[in-house]
C-alpha cells in the first residue's frame, strides 16, 4: 500500500482552532463498518449507540506541559524543548530546537535558571538526552514554567490549559492528549455506567511517533516509535469478562486501541482458549496498525478525524475499510465537520 492511498483534500478553514465550550456538543458521524453508511448525531447522542454489557476502554494518561522555553548558557541564544518521555528520573528524551545549538555538553537556562538542563547524548532521530537539575519538586516546577504541547496546527493560544486534557486523566506523561476522550463529560460517563455500560481504565503516555509522518511511500516500511502503557487487573478482568459475556469493546481514541491490541498481540493467542484475552501488564509498544491487520479485542471506536496519509487514518481503516473512511472524511469535509484534535468525533461500529 502506497502512502498517497490514504490522501485526503482538507480545507484549512476545517482544522478546528480552539475547543468547544461545552464538550460533548460537537458533532457526531457515525460510520457503520459492514455497510459503510453514515449519521449525522451530537456526542452526547453517543449513548443511543452503546448497549448494557459494553465495555468502554478509555487512556487516563495526563498531558503534562512539556514544551519549555530557555536560553542557552553563555550565549543567551533562545532554545525550545519538548519533553518527550522520561528515561529515569530527571533524564528525559526531548526534541530540542534549533538542534545544532543543543550539542552534547550544552548547559540550557529556564526560568532565570529555576530549571537548568544539559544535553548528555544525542540518539535517534537527533532527539536530545537532557539531564534536568532544580530544587524542590520537578512536576510543580514544570508546571509553573511549561506550556501545553499543542499540535503545530493549532495556531490559537489556548486558554484553558484543561481544555487540552480528558475529565478522566490522572497519570502524567504524554505529550499530547488522547484526543477522542475530550468529548467525554462527567455527566455523559455518568449517564453510560448507569445504562450498565462498563467502563476500563487503561494508560498510555503519547508521545510524538503517533503523529510523525510517513515519510516511506510503502506504508509497510514505516516504523513507529515505542510509548509506554499500562493495563491494571481491574481493566484486564473487565474486558475480559465483557469479551465472555458477548459484549462489545469500544475503544475511546486510537491510544487505547493501541493499547488493548499490542496486549492481546503479547498474551492473547496463548490464553484465549481459557477465555483470557488480556492480561495485566505494562511496557512499550511500537504497534503499527493498518489495513491487514486483524483486530483481536476492538469492536469499535470512537475517534476524532486524523491528517492525511497519517499513521492514525491507516488505523482506522484497518479496522472500517479505506474506501468507507475516504468516503466517510469526504462526507464529513461537505458537511464542515471541525477536524483533529479540537475537532468532532467518528464512532466507527
Amino acid at each position: 500500500m502506497d502512502v498517497k492511498d490514504f490522501y485526503y483534500h482538507l480545507p484549512e478553514e476545517l482544522i478546528a482552532q480552539d475547543p468547544l465550550e461545552d464538550r460533548s456538543s460537537s458533532r457526531l458521524l457515525v460510520l457503520k463498518r459492514d455497510t459503510g453508511d453514515l449519521e449525522h448525531r451530537h456526542f452526547s447522542e453517543i449513548i443511543d449507540y452503546l448497549n448494557p454489557g459494553d465495555c468502554l476502554v478509555i487512556n487516563n494518561t495526563k498531558v503534562i506541559p512539556a514544551r519549555l522555553f530557555g536560553v542557552k548558557e553563555g550565549t543567551q541564544g533562545k532554545i525550545e524543548i519538548l519533553l518527550l518521555k522520561r528515561r529515569e528520573n530527571d533524564i528525559w528524551e526531548t526534541l530540542v530546537k534549533p538542534g545544532k545549538k543543543a550539542k552534547p555538553g550544552t548547559r540550557i537556562l529556564f526560568g532565570d535558571g529555576l530549571l537548568t538542563g544539559e544535553v548528555i547524548d544525542i540518539v535517534e532521530d537527533g532527539n536530545r538526552l537532557i539531564k534536568f537539575c532544580y530544587e524542590g519538586i520537578f512536576e510543580e516546577i514544570l508546571d509553573r514554567l511549561g506550556q501545553m504541547p499543542l499540535p503545530p496546527y493549532i495556531t490559537h493560544q489556548l486558554k484553558d490549559k484543561n481544555r487540552y486534557q480528558t475529565v478522566y486523566a490522572k497519570y502524567d506523561g504524554s505529550a499530547a492528549a488522547p484526543t477522542a476522550g475530550l468529548h467525554f463529560t462527567p455527566e455523559l460517563l455518568d449517564e453510560i455506567r448507569a445504562k450498565g455500560i462498563w467502563v476500563a481504565e487503561v494508560t498510555l503516555h503519547v508521545g510524538l511517533g503517533t503523529f510523525r509522518p510517513v515519510k516511506v511511500h510503502n506504508i509497510e516500511e514505516h516504523h513507529m516509535h515505542s510509548e509506554y502503557y499500562e493495563l491494571n487487573e481491574a481493566a484486564a478482568k473487565t474486558i475480559n469478562d465483557t469479551k465472555r459475556r458477548g459484549g462489545r469493546v469500544i475503544c475511546v481514541g486510537t491510544t487505547s486501541c493501541r493499547t488493548v491490541e499490542s496486549v492481546a498481540a503479547r498474551f492473547g493467542k496463548e490464553s484465549a482458549e481459557d477465555g483470557i484475552r488480556v492480561k495485566p501488564c505494562s511496557g512499550w509498544t511500537d504497534i503499527f496498525i493498518y489495513p491487514g491487520c486483524q483486530f483481536q479485542i476492538t469492536d469499535a471506536l470512537i475517534t476524532n478525524f486524523h491528517l492525511p496519509e497519517s499513521t492514525l487514518v491507516m488505523l482506522v481503516s484497518a479496522l472500517a475499510g479505506r474506501e468507507h473512511v475516504l468516503h466517510a472524511y469526504e462526507a464529513a469535509v461537505e458537511q464542515r465537520y471541525r477536524f483533529f484534535s479540537f475537532g468532532d468525533a467518528m464512532l466507527i461500529l
